[in-house]
């Protein structure tokens, strides 16, 4: 057909067929190999992320400093002010709130400036900053709480 007898196509076709299979045999080997590594890391990962979430529970003074941290910002941002316009209500406060400016085509370009609102204001006044405080802590105790 070729001029080349069939011996020899068939040689040359099992020669490339050979390398064919050999490097996707190789490449196989390097698939394996690298899943291995891979959960091998993930082992190793999952040990580190383990070891962080007993180190709470290995050491007392960790659990001390964050309830220490919670109730110092408590009182200080919550109940401090709260005590000072029961006993003092004549002290006035100053509260502070972000206020998005609407405009007209806002639906379109997306929402307003961002401003700061300041208002004062006499006698017992719960601001944004306590709310969301408050959340921030309860939010912190749960999902500690759910991890367990």
């Amino acid at each position: 057909m070729f001029g080349l007898p069939l011996e020899l196509i068939t040689m040359l076709g099992s020669t490339v067929l050979g390398g064919v299979m050999s490097i996707w045999g190789q490449s196989m080997k390097m698939k394996q190999e690298q899943n291995k590594m891979l959960m091998e890391r993930a082992n190793a990962n999952a040990g580190f992320v383990a070891e962080a979430r007993n180190a709470g529970k290995n050491d007392k003074h960790f659990a001390w400093t964050r309830r220490l941290i919670a109730l110092s910002a408590v009182f200080a941002i919550i109940v401090l002010p709260k005590l000072v316009a029961v006993f003092y209500p004549e002290v006035g406060v100053y509260v502070g709130y972000t206020e998005i400016q609407v405009g007209f085509l806002d639906f379109i370009f997306g929402p307003g400036q961002e401003v700061v609102k300041w208002q004062y204001a006499e006698g017992f006044v719960i601001t944004p900053l306590d709310t969301h405080i408050v959340s921030a802590i309860v939010g912190l105790y749960f999902g500690a709480g759910f991890t367990k």
